[in-house]
């Protein structure tokens, strides 16, 4: 299987717990706490480690946090590569609301990253970038490192050889895809922050994600559209795969586990629609979990049989 490298400059220390209810001004009992290792790359990094493939987590790492974050995922046997910076990798917190099936997520900032600091980490990801690799940058950017990073990333990883996909929107996204990506995952707001339009209907996500592969900006578009499914464009045409009907208990980590499918699928070769299936099927994995945990290999094969890709589907409106 290809190497696989995932890159996440902003990670975080994900603590999730629940309670019966959220009231204001009131102390509120927590249930037992878990904390795992997260943020864009470091779930991308989890998930394909938990399918069996080849990865290699890079993320900036600092202080108390940084050294339990390395800790978490060593227990998790994903390999790292933590790249040393002078501030604390920043904490997020997720409260599931028993009584609603709600769920709250409280994402801090990230620290401030000095112009040595995201330099090196450029100079040390090319060193571990290898021809024909697949490298992931996926996350939103901390303070301090400019927007144009990833399109940065993008010319290091086009001079080793590589295939980068990017997940991330605003700024970052706009810029790193005017370097022409293999693969890109936007989600239905971000599509609409990149084209410019408002895209209320699916056959106008479609078009937008086909004009996108056209101009070269990017050779796959996978969009992910929440309870309306998700959308795919690529050089061999469009599909769609409507949601799959599960339980669901926490959305955290599922747009990372979709990409992780997805990476995992073409890494070992296969065409871009088996990929787009599997990425479908570790999204809805992931929403079966808990807090931050992530779905299984036998959870993923098992809703791989349930997954529909469809070249012809009909129109429909979609949510503002």
């Amino acid at each position: 299987m290809t190497n696989i490298l995932t890159i996440t400059m902003n990670p975080a220390l994900d603590v999730s717990t629940a309670v019966e209810e959220v009231r204001h001004t009131s102390k509120l009992r927590c249930e037992a706490m878990h904390r795992r290792a997260g943020g864009g790359g470091v779930n991308v990094a989890r998930e394909l480690h938990r399918l069996g493939a080849d990865v290699v987590a890079f993320y900036t790492a600092g202080h108390t946090t940084g050294r339990m974050m390395w800790a978490l995922l060593q227990q998790e046997g994903v390999s790292c590569q933590p790249h040393p910076i002078a501030g604390s990798p920043r904490e997020s917190f997720t409260v599931l609301e028993h009584s609603t099936g709600h769920e709250y997520r409280f994402v801090l900032p990230g620290p401030d990253i000095s112009r040595d600091e995201w330099e090196s980490a450029l100079v040390e990801i090319g060193k571990l970038c290898q021809p024909q690799s697949l490298v992931v940058a996926s996350g939103s950017l901390p303070p301090g490192v400019p927007v144009d990073f990833f399109a940065r990333v993008a010319q290091v990883v086009q001079k080793a050889q590589g295939a980068l996909i990017v997940d991330t929107s605003g700024e970052p996204l706009q810029a790193a895809l005017a370097e022409g990506l293999y693969l890109v995952k936007p989600s239905l707001h971000e599509l609409r922050d990149v084209s410019g339009q408002p895209l209320t209907r699916l056959y106008e996500v479609r078009d937008a994600a086909r004009a996108l592969v056209a101009s070269g900006r990017a050779q796959i578009m996978v969009v992910s559209m929440g309870e309306m499914g998700a959308l795919m464009a690529c050089s061999q045409g469009v599909w769609y795969a409507p949601p799959l009907q599960v339980v669901v208990h926490s959305a955290v980590g599922a747009g990372d586990s979709f990409v992780a499918g997805m990476v995992w699928a073409l890494g070992a070769g296969e065409s871009p629609v088996q990929a787009f299936a599997k990425g479908v099927a570790c999204a809805t994995a992931t929403l079966q979990s808990t807090g931050s945990g992530l779905g299984d290999t036998a959870q993923v094969l098992e809703l791989l049989q349930r997954v529909q890709c469809m070249q012809d589907f009909v129109d429909q409106p979609l949510p503002v």
